[in-house]
Parts: structure tokens; sequence; C-alpha cells
């Protein structure tokens, strides 16, 4: 197992260096700069802001020194946030987005699996009506929907919940964390329900119950681990995603997180910012996929890391 840790680890590097060198190259073949819609500079000014961050470099000299300095694990300065590095941006920001995501995935996935296995256990029933409705409107509608629906509904409306905004307190984070479980609960309970249909019309299940250990036993000690396998390669990349990918959610609920100034970022054109932002969401996602390689090879052993 190590030496396939070891092997999905470093084979994630090229990776990480494509979606750097495009990145870098999407940036500065797009016109203007961090500078360039700033009027007010005086183009003795904007000369010293260029030379001062090496844009006056030529865009090979540019790529090399920001390699260099990525080897170094420094993402650089940032335009707009001029008394934090990027990676300090980051680091302050990241565990806020953290929170969310992972409790987001810890709910969905309890209640997606309950659901997905009430669905394939009681097949054309209520509860099985009741979840692929809840999974139809999970991935209908878009969270940019669901969230300010929310708002209004218990926000202005019923005056359960604040609005917008963060102090760390549960009320904050009750609604965006609904709105992130929300289309994950959808997809959980789908895979696990479509999966454990199959599980339980497999040759070793149907021996288990004709030994006659009881349907719960059954159900729990022989079909759950084999139909869990399609929800845990999902798990993996959706974790990540869910926590470096509620961008949407931050600016609607205002939630100082990582997502936040991925958007500043790109709007005021800082290079250093949507680098380090980039860079670390794509190496979230790689881990997720490789944590979730993992985790299947220790539920089914036939999995192979060779």
């Amino acid at each position: 197992m190590w030496r396939y840790i070891f092997r999905r680890v470093f084979g994630g590097v090229p990776t990480l260096f494509a979606l750097a060198t495009i990145t870098f190259f999407i940036l500065r073949v797009a016109p203007g700069g961090p500078f360039s819609d700033n009027r007010r500079l005086t183009p003795e000014a904007l000369a010293a802001l260029n030379r001062a961050y090496h844009l006056d470099e030529s865009i090979p000299a540019q790529y090399l020194r920001y390699l260099w300095n990525l080897l170094h694990f420094d993402f650089g300065p940032s335009v707009k946030y001029r008394d934090s590095t990027v990676g300090e941006l980051i680091l302050n920001s990241f565990p806020v987005s953290l929170e969310i995501g992972v409790w987001a995935m810890v709910f969905s996935t309890l209640i997606g699996i309950a659901l997905g296995i009430a669905g394939a256990l009681r097949r054309n029933g209520m509860i099985d009506y009741g979840a692929g409705a809840l999974a139809m409107v999970g991935l209908a509608i878009p969270i940019f929907v669901i969230g300010p629906v929310l708002q209004i509904a218990f926000g202005l409306d019923l005056h359960w919940l604040p609005v917008a905004g963060w102090d760390g307190s549960l009320s904050f984070k009750i609604l965006p964390i609904a709105v992130l479980t929300l289309p994950n609960i959808a997809y959980v309970s789908r895979l696990m329900r479509g999966s454990m249909i199959e599980t339980i019309r497999t040759n070793y299940v149907r021996t288990a119950r004709a030994k006659g250990i009881g349907e719960r036993k059954t159900i729990f000690k022989h079909a759950l681990r084999g139909a869990l396998l399609p929800v845990v390669a999902y798990l993996g990349p959706a974790t990540a995603v869910t926590i470096t990918g509620s961008i949407a959610i931050e600016q609607i609920f205002q939630i100082p997180g990582i997502g936040r100034y991925f958007i500043t970022a790109a709007q005021d054109r800082d290079y250093s910012l949507v680098m380090g932002v980039t860079l670390f969401y794509g190496t979230v996602v790689v881990l997720g996929n490789m944590i979730s390689d993992i985790a299947r090879g220790l539920i089914d052993p036939k999995v192979s890391y060779e």
C-alpha cells in the first residue's frame, strides 16, 4: 500500500505542474493586468509597481521565477491584500471552508446512505418515493438558488437564523451547511440505492439469507460492505470539491472562506492569489481521489494496489 501511496503522490506532481502552467499563461495572455484599471496612477508609479512585482519582465522570465518560488513553497505576495502573503491568506481562510465542507459531507453521507438503504429495501414505497423526490430537488435546483430561498424563508420570514455573516457560532453555520448538504444527499442516496439493489441480488447475499442469520444481519454485515464501494468512490472527489468548491455559498452567506479570495482575486487580476488558490484546490482534489482509492482497497480486498 505504501508503494501505491508514494506512486500516487508523485503521480500528482505532473498534474499540478500542468495546472500551474496552464493557469499562469491564461492569466498572462488575457488583456490587462493588476494595475491597468487604476487610472489614478501616473505612468511612473505604474512602472514602479510593475517593477516591484516583476511584471516588467518577459513572460518566460516571470514563469521561471514563479516555478522557482513554487519549489520553495512561496506563492508570492498578494496585490490586493498587501499586508499578507498568498500562503498566509490560504492558511487563515481554509479552516472556515474546511469546517463547512466537512460537516456538509458528514450529514449528506449519513442521510444519503440511510435513504439509499431504505429505498432499496422498500422499493416503490413512501420512503423510496420521498428519497427520489429529494434527489430530484437536490440535482435540479442549483445551490445559488437554494441559498437565497433558505435565507428568505428562515432568515427574513421566520427570523430563526441569520441571513448572512460569520462569527463562528452554530447559528451562522446551519444554512450554508444545509445548502451544501442537499445536492450531495441526492447523489449519495441514488448511488446507494442502485448499488444496494444490485448487491442484494448477488449469490453471497442469497447464501447468507439461506443460512437464516436474519435480514438485518444479512444487510449490515454482508450486503452493506459491497454496496458502499460506489459511494466511497464518489465521496473522495466530492468531499474535495465540496470543501474547496463552496465559492457561491461563501459569497451568498458572506463567509470568510477561501472561496471569497478566489472571487476577489479573479476580479482584481491578482495573479499570485489566483495561482495560489488554484494550485491549492488542485492539491486537495488530488488528495481526495487518492484517499478514496485507498478506502476502496480497505473495504474490498479484490482491489489491487499494483
